[in-house]
């Protein structure tokens, strides 16, 4: 990586969420300056441990926040929260960083994407690349597969019932964690290598629900078991978490783009652009298996 600069050319959007935490830390430790992007004055504090860092309050709804986050930067990564307004808040982001001057986006974007799909999320990530595409910029489209964090959302049902259930049949999917993603995006954003490309982003092997309870059960010491259920009561269970309508179903819709076996392929993107081997499930587990015992 580019170790040189002193003065920020990276903006990070989505910087104070799970792959933007990691993301953030990286450029630190690596002395790489970046501009990071935060709803709130008062996420400002998240990055008082890291050296290097612009914060500046940005909106994804307030153009005019958007100009003054892009301002004067060469790159930028862009990641938004998963809502129903998700697709034109990134469109509109690529065109003001477009404007902008931007020369480099690196979009989060999904496995499998397809305008194709069934599944609304994949419809609207490939709708945003296809755009970013055209905008003149060059990108770079990371299409991580499900994520490995995603099960730490079992921890209730594992520790009070030995149980997690999920409509995903016995189909395998390639996980990966959240730390090779943002290692990924880091190395995306500061070489030029990998510009106008797309990368798959998984883990080194995959595996079946079943498989994951199996893993689970040896690291903890205790008996867990995978519940396969229709996809009906998986959206009910959703829904009864507060989840709204539209996430609900596009959740169940990606449950079932798994049980097609439609994420089982194995990447080696992590090993091609950081020169690491991916994570491993069984290295997830290990490192948070307190998580899962009362």
């Amino acid at each position: 990586m580019n170790t040189v600069k002193t003065q920020a050319t990276i903006l990070l959007t989505g910087a104070t969420g799970k792959i933007g935490t990691q993301l953030a830390k990286l450029l630190s430790e690596q002395g790489i300056p970046f501009r990071a992007m935060v709803r709130n004055a008062q996420d400002t504090a998240k990055f008082s441990s890291l050296n290097g860092v612009e914060v500046v309050v940005g909106d994804f709804d307030n153009p005019d926040s958007l100009r003054q986050a892009v301002a004067g930067m060469h790159s930028a990564f862009l990641l938004t929260n998963s809502t129903a307004s998700a697709e034109q808040q990134q469109i509109t982001f690529a065109n003001i960083a477009a404007e902008a001057g931007v020369k480099h986006l690196v979009k989060l974007s999904q496995y499998k994407a397809d305008a194709a799909s069934p599944v609304r999320f994949l419809r609207y990530h490939a709708a945003v690349e296809a755009h970013i595409a055209a905008s003149g910029m060059t990108y770079t489209f990371l299409r991580p597969n499900l994520f490995m964090q995603g099960f730490l959302l079992f921890r209730d049902s594992i520790i009070h019932k030995g149980q997690f259930f999920a409509p995903a049949g016995n189909a395998k999917v390639s996980l990966v964690d959240v730390q090779d993603i943002a290692a990924v995006a880091a190395w995306v954003l500061t070489t030029t290598h990998w510009h106008n490309q797309v990368l798959d982003i998984t883990g080194p092997e995959s595996l079946s629900h079943y498989e994951l309870a199996e893993m689970l059960s040896v690291v903890t010491g205790k008996s867990i078991r995978y519940i396969d259920v229709p996809p009906a009561d998986m959206l009910q269970a959703v829904l009864s978490l507060g989840f709204p309508q539209w996430q609900a179903e596009g959740l169940i819709e990606d449950y079932a783009h798994y049980a097609r076996g439609e994420a089982a392929a194995v990447s080696n993107a992590v090993q091609q652009v950081t020169g690491r081997p991916a994570r491993s499930f069984a290295e997830f587990i290990s490192d948070n298996a307190g998580y899962f015992i009362a």
